[in-house]
């Protein structure tokens, strides 16, 4: 019997972070006590929009701002968002290379539809966020580059060197979602000399090898790092790159939906034609309060600061009682995060047995017994398609205050303590 459905339909996977996630709430509806740390979002209550961007949406809707607006974007906000750049980097990219849309999602799909063709390579880390989806979509032929701690997780000009040539994108995140780690200047520097590299050495009727640019955390570094990008590394590098970016993060914004691409103005006009098709262009209002917010340095300033002292406290919380573990003795590890709201935390409990007498091997052994045994809810990193189990997770930090991570600390200490045996080697 035939399906009903596509082949698309029939072997896209679900993501497996939205599957965690639901079975978690499904546990607090329940009324089981859990700090959940899966999700990468804010709480409004500790981390409210800035007060100009609201106000800014609430006077747009009141001025009639509910229209459609125009598919790339409303001039005022492509202007702002130049402006921006030029501020912040001393770059001015054209006009019609700026693209607004409904988030970070529909820009990277774009990416892959505009330069990618069924069956050609795309090379990008694991863990990562998302990539392994979007190149199902296309029916992209997939080159993972597995990455460890003795990087930050982060691929290498090394690492990619034998998978660069003839590909067609190259997808790259900083700060990287799910490990909260971030290029330096050299890492980024000699991948953006591999690219240049590459397609120098393609003829005239070969299409360059594009990379995509993730960079949606950048403006929440932690002290002491430096956000980098490939444009102002390698000015050559405009040829080949596409941003992402999106108010999302930096300004605790997730739900309102609006992000934004810069790219090479012909790869730009592709990429607007996939949007208008798929409709992913922001609401008028946020686009107009966004546009005013942005041109606020002092605002925006401001709310930076708050962000990044918010955001530090939790992210030293966490790093601090992961290592306190792990200088005690227990099996436990953290990579210290660059930026965004991540932690990656390592829980090498494999081979040890449970209370119960269950024996942990896999991480999603390791993930269920802290779900239960300690009420703390956190993905692995082969939700973000990282190979093996090797028990490292992603902690994220954004829905909770610091006091509640400290005063959980000891209840997980006890329940790795509570564990019997030696644990396998990873």
């Amino acid at each position: 019997m035939s399906s009903r459905l596509s082949k698309l339909s029939q072997h896209l996977r679900a993501s497996a972070i939205l599957r965690i996630g639901a079975e978690v709430r499904a546990l607090i509806d329940q009324g089981k006590s859990i700090v959940n740390l899966t999700v990468g979002d804010f709480s409004s209550a500790q981390f409210p929009l800035p007060k100009e961007l609201e106000d800014g949406i609430v006077d747009a809707l009141r001025a009639g701002e509910s229209t459609y607006p125009p598919s790339n974007g409303i001039e005022p906000l492509r202007r702002a968002i130049q402006s921006f750049y030029k501020h912040r980097w001393g770059i001015e990219f054209p006009i019609e290379s700026i693209l607004a849309t409904s988030g970070a999602r529909p820009p990277i799909y774009a990416v892959y539809r505009a330069v990618v063709d069924p069956g050609e390579r795309v090379v990008f880390g694991v863990p990562c966020w998302n990539n392994e989806y979007y190149g199902e979509l296309l029916d992209a032929q997939q080159i993972t580059v597995d990455c460890d701690a003795s990087t930050g997780f982060l691929p290498t000009a090394e690492t990619l060197r034998p998978h660069i040539a003839g590909a067609r994108l190259l997808a790259l995140n900083s700060p990287l979602n799910p490990t909260g780690t971030a290029f330096t200047a050299e890492q980024l520097g000699a991948i953006c000399d591999l690219v240049l590299e590459e397609n120098a050495r393609r003829g005239p009727n070969e299409r360059p090898l594009y990379v995509m640019y993730d960079q949606v955390y950048w403006m929440i570094t932690v002290d002491g790092v430096e956000h980098v990008n490939p444009i102002s590394l390698r000015p050559e590098m405009a040829k080949y790159t596409i941003l992402v970016d999106a108010i999302s993060k930096a300004f605790a914004a997730t739900g309102l939906r609006l992000g934004w691409t810069i790219a090479p103005p012909d790869v730009m006009a592709a990429m607007s034609d996939i949007v208008v098709h798929i409709g992913g262009w922001p609401p008028k209002a946020e686009q107009v309060a966004t546009a005013k917010f942005l041109a606020d340095h002092a605002a925006v300033d401001r709310y930076i600061t708050f962000m990044r002292t918010e955001i530090a406290s939790r992210l030293d919380a966490m790093c601090d009682g992961l290592i306190a573990m792990r200088e005690g003795g227990l099996p436990v590890d953290c990579v210290m995060p660059g930026g965004g709201i991540y932690v990656s935390g390592q829980f090498a409990l494999h081979g040890l047995q449970t209370p119960e007498g269950k024996t942990l091997t896999t991480d999603e052994d390791v993930r269920l017994y802290l779900l239960h045994a300690v009420g703390l809810a956190i993905l692995p990193f082969n939700a973000f398609g990282a190979h093996g189990d090797h028990g490292w997770f992603r902690i994220s930090i954004g829905i909770v205050p610091a006091e509640q991570i400290n005063a959980i600390m000891p209840k997980l200490r006890a329940a790795i303590e509570a564990l019997v045996g030696e644990p396998a080697t990873r």
